[in-house]
């Protein structure tokens, strides 16, 4: 991506580029990617902040008598997608929703992230994020339709001729590179079609920033090799879900505030209070990090996938692990979002809550070095470690008693996820599924 560019900058760089149009791309409150293209005539209006649109016809927008809404572009985010066809390059900048005085709106997840992100900057904190990214690769139907079907039998990091996918996901990581990411690696993972792709740390907006555009950008190269690729968590039974891990840390005038040679563990006092934080409000983050009713079908055991509210410096099960290096490679390891959350409020979510660990200095308890899914429910009393919610119904209870997360989303955010959640639990609850039929029908 561009380095800061300015509005004329991002002019000069549409003309050497002979770019034709910009999507001006924003994120609804469930994490839907929206955008609105504006051809070559109107760039300077589009940059100036003039293009408006209708936000009654957004989710969890506005209602239809305060629709009108205009789209702010950030010029550091302007990049030039790596295909071109008849029509002409087509480049995308991420945008801010304003209201149309030009105050921020107060349902725009980027500008909930950006509020965040200042707040911690103001004690001279900065989050590093790093990002694995899960997804699934399937087969088309001859008539184009997605299958759920996968086009291999691989296994974690197996080579060809196992891995079919591996020409598709690397036109991918050659194509994300082209636009300026910094990939670290990529490789299959354990289920058979399952890939993952690796992002480098960087500030908390531009790690949103790209793992919204990565999912786009996975499916477009997957839709060129006649693939389809998903982000639901859990497509399939009886193998394991997509998790969207990440890796953070807090900078402090440059150097990592999480390590301290002198301390137990090697971490800092703050890192404890900040994974402290964590723990406190995980239980009430669920519904943000883990959004979907298939989410909580990847949140059982047995599936590398955390179903405990723990953290540990020695395996795998809890959901926030430590990272074995120390120094500026001291990193907390948060495993419990999946690919289909809003990674603008999930990262609001994770910092809000670690900021307040550290106000509150918050203990977090000993780290779980055992293995959490056999343990006995009374050594799991013993040493206080929580169950996640059980499906989303549960997660929904939870975030409602979490009134310190609903502040630090606003009213507008947290009452449309619980008014937008409530129905998808209400819709999924009342439909009869193939399960059922199968389990029932003949029996009963």
């Amino acid at each position: 991506m561009a380095e800061r560019n300015t509005t004329d900058q991002v002019l000069e760089l549409a003309k050497q580029e002979r770019v034709r149009f910009i999507r001006l791309q924003f994120t609804d409150v469930l994490g839907s990617i929206k955008n609105v293209e504006v051809p070559e005539p109107q760039f300077q209006r589009a940059l100036e902040g003039q293009v408006v649109f209708d936000g009654s016809s957004i989710g969890g927008f506005f209602r239809a008598r305060e629709s009108d809404m205009i789209l702010l572009p950030d010029p550091s985010t302007f990049c030039v997608f790596p295909w071109e066809d008849r029509r002409g390059k087509v480049a995308r900048m991420i945008c801010d929703v304003r209201l149309p005085d030009g105050s921020p709106f107060p349902g725009c997840p980027r500008t909930a992230l950006k509020n965040t992100v200042k707040a911690a900057a103001e004690q001279d904190y900065t989050l590093m994020v790093g990002t694995e990214v899960e997804f699934f690769l399937f087969l088309r139907s001859a008539d184009g339709k997605a299958t759920s079907v996968t086009h291999d039998v691989g296994g974690y990091f197996d080579l060809a001729p196992i891995d079919r996918g591996e020409e598709a996901r690397r036109d991918m990581v050659s194509t994300l590179e082209r636009m300026g990411f910094h990939v670290e690696g990529a490789h299959h993972e354990v289920a058979p079609g399952q890939h993952e792709i690796d992002f480098k740390m960087v500030d908390a907006v531009e790690a949103a920033d790209n793992i919204s555009t990565c999912r786009f950008v996975v499916r477009k190269i997957a839709l060129d090799h006649a693939l389809h690729a998903t982000f639901m968590p859990k497509p399939m039974f009886g193998q394991n879900g997509s998790g969207l891990h990440l890796y953070q840390a807090l900078f402090k005038d440059g150097r990592n505030a999480f390590f301290d040679a002198q301390e137990k563990h090697r971490l800092s006092g703050l890192a404890l209070h900040y994974i402290g934080g964590l723990l406190a409000h995980t239980r009430g983050m669920v519904v943000i990090t883990n959004p979907l009713v298939n989410s909580y079908k990847r949140l059982v055991p047995n599936y590398e996938a955390p179903t405990h509210v723990a953290w540990s410096e020695a395996n795998r099960s809890p959901l926030i692990r430590i990272s074995s290096r120390r120094g500026e490679g001291s990193l907390c390891e948060f495993r419990l979002p999946d690919p289909a959350c809003n990674p603008y409020l999930c990262l609001v979510a994770i910092l809000s809550s670690g900021m307040e660990g550290i106000r509150r200095m918050l203990d977090p308890g000993p780290p779980v070095n055992k293995d959490i899914f056999n343990m006995s429910q009374r050594e799991r009393s013993r040493l206080r470690v929580q169950n996640l919610p059980g499906d989303l119904s549960e997660a929904i209870r939870a975030f409602e008693k979490d009134k310190f997360l609903q502040t630090a989303l606003g009213s507008h955010i947290s009452n449309h996820i619980i008014e937008a959640k409530r129905s998808e639990w209400q819709e999924y609850i009342g439909q009869v599924h193939p399960w059922e039929l199968d389990r029932y029908l003949a029996y009963y």
